[in-house]
């Protein structure tokens, strides 16, 4: 081997610069921490691995097994006309379109999927099939009923009296189950937007049919030798996103809060210092509550902290990750632990007992992790399993939810004694509020008889308030973390 191969050989493995990842300081901690132990994380994986030029425009097709056809930009960029093409002859245009649908598609899929999954555990809540789960909030319930095309009253008699609230609870479930592949029809969710909004979409033709069928719709079109032109294909595009927003994920919000009971604003804290070093920490992660909201009433039991207590712990600290983590954060003011980058660092604390995940978000190298500390890593959807041994599987069933938190719980707890010794938590948290929605909003605009937006929707029209911006999704590391999540300096 010559000196230079040797050189090359020996060049130590390039790391993220803890300060340049992140403006948060926990995050800075955790991630030198981590490389001071060996222990790789998404941070190191991002100054690695280089985005591909050709893949960032979108422009590389694998669609057909003549693939792939890449087309790159030419040196000199595009002048005139665009010559491109693949092997079938697609243009970039074609091909950045298929791709850019196929990914509204997967994240329909998934959202819409999260949606029918709440779906089903609230017919089997309506159906008295099982006793965890029970309907909380009934005002809800009767908010959303005509949305549904369900008659919250009857004639009796020539009156009309109140229907009885199982069979409405019956008749929701059965109704909302029935918007992911009914035959005919429109989306019922889509009446509930402005109709000039409707019409509008309407008039492009744009109205999705049902969720399942505007996603298998966009896998069959971007087919080779389907559907080319793009401007069809964005169409189709918006048919599916408009029927996970307005169908699936709408659907599924109405439906944890009549399950759950609807959120109102609670403080809470929040980052990688809520942790404690006392306690059995454990944390949720994904994006259905269904199981989670069991775990935070089985961990918060006398029973189960009196085991903790006998193990040599103080008490149960709950912590969670991602959308799993808002949805207990805003109905029980379980802190969350970190946001989606954050995960891998949660473990590397070596406090954590349990990482208890369910769908969307979980990064595999999360086991890799685990092998390097004491912490359980348990999966419990059908569809989101991992290929490492050391992951265990307990598959939630909403019949038997109670049991398998219980398990759960106890895996954690029992686990709280095979610590490491070096446990290193960060010491930072911060205070925040959560838990606003639609019905909160509404009432400290308005109170409890005059609630509405007509106070904000005033000030907006008349300069008061310049706009309403979302944060919305997942952090990326190839940007710094969290930096955009505050304003700009000079604004």
């Amino acid at each position: 081997m010559t000196e230079e191969k040797k050189a090359k050989v020996a060049k130590p493995k390039k790391v993220a610069d803890p300060k340049m990842v992140s403006i948060d300081a926990a995050t800075q901690e955790m991630v030198a921490r981590a490389q001071e132990l060996g222990v790789e994380t998404v941070f190191d994986r991002a100054v690695t691995m280089k985005a591909c030029n050709i893949g960032a425009q979108g422009t590389c097709c694998k669609n057909c097994s003549m693939g792939p056809c890449r087309l790159p930009l030419p040196k000199s960029g595009i002048e005139g006309e665009d010559t491109r093409k693949g092997l079938c002859g697609a243009t970039a245009n074609t091909i950045a379109a298929r791709n850019f649908i196929r990914m509204v598609a997967g994240g329909a899929a998934a959202h819409s999927d999260h949606g029918r999954c709440v779906a089903e555990v609230f017919l089997s809540a309506a159906r008295k099939e099982t006793d965890d789960y029970k309907i909380k909030d009934v005002d809800k319930l009767l908010q959303i009923a005509p949305y549904l095309g369900v008659e919250t009253m009857v004639e009796v008699d020539g009156k009309k009296v109140d229907r009885d609230l199982d069979e409405i609870a019956l008749e929701v479930a059965e109704t909302a189950l029935n918007e992911w592949g009914k035959p005919v029809g429109e989306v019922l969710y889509m009446k509930r937007a402005p109709e000039a909004l409707y019409e509008k979409w309407k008039k492009n033709g744009v109205l999705p049919r049902n969720i399942d069928r505007e996603i298998v719709e966009i896998m069959h079109r971007t087919h080779m030798g389907v559907d080319q032109d793009f401007r069809n294909l964005i169409k189709q595009g918006t048919r599916a996103a408009l029927a996970d927003g307005w169908g699936g994920s709408m659907l599924a919000t109405d439906l944890q809060d009549v399950l759950f009971g609807t959120p109102y604003p609670l403080q809470s804290e929040a980052n990688l210092g809520v942790m404690k070093e006392d306690h059995v920490n454990i944390i949720v992660h994904g994006h259905e509550p269904v199981l989670s909201e069991i775990i935070v009433a089985v961990a918060q039991s006398i029973e189960m902290v009196d085991y903790a207590k006998s193990k040599g712990a103080k008490g149960i600290q709950l912590g969670g990750i991602c959308c799993t983590s808002n949805e207990i954060l805003q109905r029980h003011g379980v802190p969350p632990v970190g946001t989606f980058l954050q995960q891998e660092l949660a473990i590397i604390t070596g406090a954590c007992d349990a990482m208890v995940v369910d769908i969307q978000c979980i990064f595999q190298n999360l086991a890799n992790v685990a092998k390097c500390f004491h912490t359980k890593l348990i999966t419990t959807h059908p569809i989101a399993k991992m290929e490492q041994d050391n992951v265990i599987h307990i598959e939630f069933d909403e019949h038997h939810a109670l049991e398998d938190a219980r398990r759960i719980v106890k895996m954690a707890i029992d686990n709280y004694e095979n610590r490491g010794t070096e446990v290193m938590i960060p010491k930072h948290k911060g205070v925040q509020v959560a838990g606003f929605g639609v019905e909160s909003i509404e009432y400290h605009l308005g109170g409890t008889f005059r609630g509405s937006y007509f106070t904000l929707n005033d000030n907006i029209i008349n300069g008061r308030i310049r706009g309403i911006a979302g944060v919305v999704g997942c952090n990326n590391a190839r940007t710094k973390h969290n930096e955009l999540h505050v304003p700009w300096k000079g604004c």
